[in-house]
């Protein structure tokens, strides 16, 4: 039985990967929960002094009361689009702030995964575009898959993890990773960025182990000499016609988060294709 938390602003980005999810896990039994989240910065009690306390609360449980009506709209429309006897709809709807209720919900309900939606954006845009997913991404200790706005579901059939040999073998969310491999016959290109530095024996450690640990599922090892990962990744995506792209979000010290922030900010504003982000070991601490 596989959990997964579907965060919704009832937008049509937010449908589409919801919708995605529901195919994702077609062929898995789940329980999916549907999750909206208000604050008085989203009511209208945020007139401040036009409203007394009892007046805030009334208006507090009627945005609740709206919310759970369309969450099972959106019940609905997936029962109607995606008929499915191995999937199970829970709502909530919660005052609470974005990140808090997922947090919540990610213990509570022992969630596998979160997905939600990404707009890919330029400019002074990309500052509030894309933010509830970028922020999700560094708060949870949960993996999460960002679905940009305009992709159409496509079985995960070319799996790309850019990795630079240094993750945690005992990461927990390992597993996630080959089970997507399995349910769907994927192959898994891991992709080294070579920059003239040959791997230390810790790293060709954890290459043995990632080809043991993929054993039964078709993996390739590939390196990209002399580029910047993010061109390398792009210009991979468009060679092999990858179609889910995966990393390890690292825990670094403030001197290297400064260089590695901006290839994960990129590929979730960017990324043409679903990105699962899995937290790493340090992270999850």
């Amino acid at each position: 039985m596989k959990r997964i938390l579907l965060p919704t602003d009832f937008s049509e980005n937010a449908y589409n990967a919801i919708s995605y999810a529901v195919q994702l896990y077609r062929d898995v039994e789940c329980e999916f929960y549907l999750m909206h989240t208000f604050t008085p910065s989203t009511s209208s009690a945020h007139a401040g002094g036009l409203f007394d306390a009892y007046s805030a609360l009334k208006l507090q449980e009627i945005e609740q009361a709206t919310a759970k009506r369309q969450l099972k709209k959106i019940e609905a429309r997936l029962q109607k689009d995606y008929p499915n006897a191995n999937h199970s709809y829970f709502s909530i709807a919660s005052f609470n702030l974005l990140v808090s209720e997922m947090k919540n919900l990610i213990s509570e309900k022992d969630i596998d995964v979160v997905i939600m939606g990404t707009k890919g954006a330029t400019g002074a845009k990309e500052i509030f575009i894309g933010t509830n997913t970028m922020y999700a991404i560094k708060k949870l200790k949960c993996p999460v898959i960002a679905v940009p706005s305009d992709f159409k579901y496509e079985t995960p059939k070319e799996i790309l993890f850019p990795t630079d040999y240094k993750l945690n073998k005992s990461n927990k969310y390992l597993p996630l990773l080959r089970s997507f491999c399995d349910e769907h016959n994927s192959r898994l290109h891991i992709l080294n960025a070579y920059y003239s530095v040959p791997l230390d024996e810790k790293q060709e450690e954890v290459k043995a182990f990632l080809d043991d640990f993929f054993t039964g599922s078709a993996h390739l090892f590939h390196i990209a000499e002399g580029q910047d990962l993010i061109e390398a990744i792009e210009a991979f995506e468009t060679k092999h016609k990858v179609n889910f792209l995966v990393m390890i979000h690292n825990k670094h010290n403030l001197f290297e988060n400064i260089l590695f922030r901006p290839i994960i900010n990129q590929m979730v504003y960017h990324t043409n294709v679903p990105f699962l982000v899995i937290p790493s070991v340090e992270r999850m601490k």
